[in-house]
């Protein structure tokens, strides 16, 4: 039994050095999910638009959406906008925009100034829905099948890269598992 306590530290150390193992080769930029293959949470908030009509959780179904959650005091959002507007004027994706704890006049002002990439926007003022989804920041972009269930997370910045290797393979799955023909 005394020779077995001498073992104790090196499996101590043992098993450290697997968790540092595993921790060094991890993406720092998956930050898992716990709504992956969930129901988009449910909402009830304003659109940023001029109308200020009611928004829910029914926007996102009926086609595959990218949700991206963004803010005027972001600078990461202010590097992937561009990005967005050539994304909505060339491809076939609806873009759904979550205006993150922000100013609802400097995110209007910030849409007319640099151009409107979203569809629609939620005014997010709180950050209750950002809490509800997990959002740890802005950017992150969600893309959201069309029974309104999410498929992805990504956080950071959605760039030509990002949107190739990751978010189109996706989007174009989706698209095609929703395409009757």
């Amino acid at each position: 039994m005394k020779r077995l306590k001498l073992f104790i530290p090196l499996l101590v150390f043992v098993l450290l050095a697997g968790f540092l193992y595993r921790a060094l080769y991890q993406d720092p930029r998956t930050l898992p999910s716990a709504l992956l293959y969930k129901p988009f949470p449910a909402f009830s908030l304003p659109s940023l638009g001029e109308n200020q009509q009611t928004l829910d959780a029914s926007l996102l179904k009926g086609d595959v959406t990218l949700v991206n959650v963004w803010a005027t005091w972001c600078p990461s959002c202010h590097v992937e906008h561009p990005f967005l507007l050539k994304l909505a004027q060339q491809m076939r994706v609806r873009i759904v925009g979550i205006n993150y704890k922000d100013d609802t006049q400097q995110a209007k002002q910030w849409l007319v100034k640099l151009g409107n990439p979203y569809q629609a926007t939620v005014v997010d003022e709180t950050g209750d829905l950002g809490i509800e989804l997990g959002v740890y920041g802005a950017p992150e972009t969600y893309i959201v099948d069309q029974q309104g269930i999410i498929r992805y997370k990504h956080v950071g910045v959605v760039d030509e890269r990002v949107w190739q290797e990751s978010l189109l393979p996706i989007v174009k799955q989706l698209q095609a598992k929703g395409d009757p023909s």
